[in-house]
């Protein structure tokens, strides 16, 4: 059975403060640039999360299961798990797994 490759050796995203319209574009853009491996966001400076940013979030996670491959979220802060929440997700229902601390 294989096992998933350690999450030092994944591609690392450090997500900004803010996720919000403004750091929609750049926050594409970087998630685009680790396609083709799994990939860890490490979501421990989050201080706000927006529709627009989760939104892409979203369709990261969908376009890497289709992959084959995971997006896991690594030591997710108060205010993106409180921001999860205020949009109706959950890092369980966002990954489809817990977060990693």
């Amino acid at each position: 059975m294989n096992q998933p490759p350690p999450l030092s050796s994944s591609p690392r995203l450090d997500l900004p403060a803010i996720l919000d319209i403004k750091a929609a574009a750049s926050l594409h853009e970087a998630v685009l640039a680790r396609r083709g491996a799994d990939l860890v966001l490490d979501a421990s400076q989050v201080q706000r999360l927006g529709g627009q940013c989760l939104q892409i979030l979203c369709g990261a996670v969908a376009a890497w299961q289709d992959e084959g491959r995971a997006v896991t979220i690594a030591a997710p802060s108060r205010n993106f798990e409180e921001g999860l929440a205020l949009l109706g997700f959950t890092i369980q229902s966002l990954t489809g797994k817990d977060a990693v601390q």
